[in-house]
Order: C-alpha cells, then sequence, then structure tokens
C-alpha cells in the first residue's frame, strides 16, 4: 500500500457539500451556542438545560433511561451531573428497592431555575422553528437517524 494515496480535491467538495452527518454536525454546534447564549445569564449550558429537563418527572428516574433519553453513556452522565449536583441543582439518591442502583431528581432549586429557563427556551424555540421550513418533518428525519442503529 503507497503511503502517496491522493484523493481528488473534488471528493472534498462532494463531501463538503453532501455529507449530511458533517451538516448535522454543524447544525448541531449553532444551535447548541444559540441555546448556551440564550442561557449563559442563568449561568446553565444547553446540555445542562436538558438534562434538568430529563430529570422533570412525576417520580424520580433511573440513570439508565435518563441516559438512554440524552443518548449517552452512565459515566458521561455521571460527570455532567457532578455540576449540578455542587450547584445544589440536583439530588442524587439512593434507590430504595435496589441500593446500588440511584435515582435523579431536581431539587427546589433546580425546579425554580428551570422555571426561569423554560420562557427563555419556548421565545427562542418559536422563533428557531418560524425560521425552519418544515420543522415537524426535521424532527421526524432526527429522531428516525437517532433510532436507525
Amino acid at each position: 500500500m503507497s503511503n502517496d494515496a491522493k484523493i481528488p480535491y473534488e471528493t472534498t467538495i462532494l463531501v463538503r457539500d453532501r455529507c449530511l452527518c458533517l451538516h448535522v454536525q454543524r447544525a448541531a454546534r449553532a444551535l447548541a451556542k444559540r441555546f448556551d447564549d440564550l442561557f449563559r445569564p442563568l449561568d446553565l449550558t444547553n446540555g445542562q438545560f436538558s438534562l434538568m429537563m430529563a430529570l422533570n418527572r412525576p417520580e424520580p428516574p433511573g440513570m439508565a433511561p435518563v441516559a438512554a433519553l440524552l443518548a449517552m453513556d452512565r459515566t458521561t452522565l455521571t460527570a455532567a451531573l457532578k455540576p449540578l449536583e455542587r450547584r445544589g441543582l440536583v439530588a442524587i439518591l439512593s434507590n430504595p428497592t435496589d441500593k446500588r442502583g440511584r435515582l435523579l431528581s431536581l431539587t427546589a432549586e433546580g425546579r425554580a431555575l428551570l422555571a426561569q429557563a423554560v420562557p427563555l427556551w419556548t421565545a427562542e424555540h418559536a422563533a428557531l422553528e418560524a425560521d425552519l421550513a418544515d420543522a415537524d418533518a426535521l424532527r421526524a428525519d432526527l429522531l428516525r437517524l437517532s433510532r436507525s442503529r
């Protein structure tokens, strides 16, 4: 095998213009920045907002269902929870039915911060959807892609 393999520049242009993975990555970064900027006055990131919303349930969920919802492994979820726990926004509790398991819960402070964040998200999300040709179709396509493997 030669170390002199050359890929034509036309291929680079083709990938740049057609690669769905590249376009989704770029869009994800732009959306993350948009919502990070929005939540900055609350000292919250878009990822923290999503995590806190995932915990906003009638009963505290376990780690596995939250990790699955957010498409992350448990180690990544544990790392994401630490700053929220240090701020007193999230509590990690022992599961009374399985002492090895952990349940995740918003604290009163976490619920109060989420109550401030949701109206910001609602307004920004409405503005974002107004800029899209078909938000429902995009959402459906992204959901289908996220479940395809």
